[in-house]
């Protein structure tokens, strides 16, 4: 009899489960939920409050109604039984996290605290922690805290720490009031398990947490703020299992909630790009994946534990068990081409688009697609929403250098293509420079699915190889492969996430190969992303940063 694991994967604005036949990866069913508060970035929904620059939150109800709503449809559509389903797996973007109580509910959702901004949970791109992160980062190249290196030396405003910070800083009633703090991905798994288990994914890379050497001493959190010189202990956890673990089985209540079987094995937590890895078929280094959606994550294994600058992390085990896992990123990308279609797009093209039965997204490819590399005259910096890698500065913005009179939009689209690529080769240059070998690129997610012109740009700017994950929902596969993991060999599984890998995972038969034509032509305006990229981003001239005080003082009435 054949069996099957379920797969949750939680982005930005919507959760997807797929289920998968565990011998051999093949997916018979998905469902997508969108959430019904999607990013809530201006008032709190049902007040009248709101928020600051740069916060984005989001509603914990709309993760519980994913998996309401997607299980049980990818139980139906797959004619599955719920006694056929040996494990269950999820991953979030991160760090998204949040305040909760005892009983582990979310603050946001107690009336009592419904209409204070910090106790609903941070998005991973909440942005309005970066004076902590500042401030974290200073203090810890004062005191040359050791562990500052492994992370390219700044921790950024998106993860963990800064954010709790903030919330110490600004509400410390919701600060005393947490119970505890935790990552989404594991306030997941304690929803369908009842039990609160941490992993080392999002520990690792977004928390601080080192396998060998823990957290950061409680004289550095005292530093930061008085009331966190205790906040290991009292609002986190020491507790922390690694990726493939069986966090727990599917409760009773779980079960009515997602007709799932109570008693189905559930991994532990982990994060949407690193759970994508095993479901490429990658199980070895010098293999860079880019997870490619609204924004990318760039995830590599190396065998030592090496200092790269810019990274996001290095993480022992932090992808895959007995490997170094490294990360870096990029803000925004898939988001750049959608304020664009959103914002900049004449009427005509509209109509065009309309009028053939195509998307806007086709027409702009298209048309970019008879330009020569170059012909626009144009570069810009993908800086949309802040550079994660390798400047690790949420308040840099984005540019456009060489439009003109006779500018069109397909190259204003087409110089927003480059730009991404010119950042992920950055990011590729400086792990190979600093002793982490990138030989080959892989890709997943929705734009290696729907824009070949696009993957084609990327491997011409980066000179490598590109190979696609054979799955379209790569993140929902790998989940659903450590799900299998976590139900073990014995229950229909693995007994380890390569096995997995060698029967779950894999890739397209096409690649993407890099043009030496146009690799050529693309290092010329390489060199120039680089000239702008080093003197907005690296301290010769801050007007970005000016010109977002500006703003700030603007909208506050200043």
């Amino acid at each position: 009899m054949p069996k099957y694991a379920i797969g949750v994967d939680y982005g930005t604005e919507s959760g997807r489960a797929v289920l998968v036949d565990v011998r051999n990866g093949r997916e018979l069913a998905s469902a997508v939920h969108k959430y019904g508060h999607g990013v809530i970035d201006r008032v709190i929904p049902g007040t009248s409050v709101r928020l600051a620059p740069d916060f984005a939150l989001q509603d914990p109800q709309d993760y519980l109604e994913v998996l309401k709503r997607t299980i049980p449809a990818v139980l139906r559509a797959a004619r599955v039984s719920a006694d056929d389903v040996i494990g269950v797996g999820t991953d979030f973007t991160a760090c998204t996290m949040l305040p909760i109580d005892e009983n582990g509910t979310p603050l946001c959702m107690i009336p009592k605290w419904r209409n204070r901004p910090h106790a609903w949970i941070k998005l991973w791109k909440h942005h309005a922690a970066q004076p902590e992160a500042d401030r974290l980062n200073r203090l810890a190249a004062q005191r040359k805290e050791p562990w500052l290196k492994l992370y390219g030396g700044k921790i950024s405003s998106e993860w963990m720490i800064p954010k709790i910070m903030q919330i110490a800083d600004e509400d410390p009633e919701i600060y005393r009031n947490a119970a505890r703090f935790i990552e989404a991905a594991d306030w997941i798994v304690l929803q369908m398990t009842g039990q609160e288990r941490r992993n080392s994914c999002t520990a690792g890379y977004k928390a601080i947490w080192h396998k060998r050497h823990g957290y950061p001493s409680k004289a550095f959190f005292k530093a930061l703020n008085p009331r966190m010189e205790n906040v290991v202990e009292e609002k986190l956890s020491t507790d922390i299992l690694p990726l493939g673990e069986k966090a727990g089985e599917i409760t009773d209540a779980a079960a009515r909630l997602t007709g799932l079987k109570a008693g189905t094995a559930v991994s532990v937590g982990n994060v949407d790009a690193h759970v994508t890895v095993p479901a490429a078929g990658i199980t070895s280094t010098g293999k860079l994946l880019m997870i490619m959606g609204t924004s990318i994550c760039h995830m590599v294994m190396g065998k030592k534990e090496q200092v790269v600058p810019g990274m996001c992390g290095v993480v022992e085990d932090g992808i895959l068990p007995g490997f170094q896992g490294f990360e870096a990123g990029q803000s925004c990308v898939g988001d750049h081409f959608a304020w664009f279609t959103r914002n900049c797009v004449p009427e005509a093209y509209e109509k065009e688009a309309r009028k053939r039965g195509i998307t806007i997204h086709d027409l702009l490819v298209e048309k970019a697609s008879r330009l020569r590399v170059g012909e626009s005259g144009m570069v810009g910096l993908d800086w949309w929403n802040g550079n994660r890698s390798i400047l690790v500065d949420v308040d840099l913005t984005g540019m456009m250098l060489g439009m003109n009179l006779l500018t069109r939009p397909e190259e204003i689209y087409r110089t927003l293509i480059e730009a991404t690529a010119f950042g992920t080769y950055i990011i590729v240059e400086n792990f190979h420079s600093h002793g982490v070998p990138i030989e080959e690129l892989y890709a997943a997610g929705g734009l290696p699915e729907r824009n070949g012109f696009l993957m084609q740009i990327y491997a011409d700017v980066t000179n490598r190889p590109i190979k696609v994950a054979r799955s379209a929902q790569a993140p929902a596969v790998g989940s659903a492969m450590f799900g299998a993991v976590a139900a073990g060999a014995n229950r229909g599984g693995y007994a380890s996430i390569f096995d997995a890998a060698k029967r779950m995972g894999g890739v397209k038969d096409k690649v993407f190969r890099p043009r030496a034509k146009e690799h050529k032509a693309y290092r010329r305006l390489f060199d120039e992303y680089v000239t702008l990229h080093d003197y907005f981003g690296r301290g010769n001239n801050d007007v970005m940063k000016r010109l977002k005080a500006i703003k700030a003082d603007a909208v506050r009435g200043k």
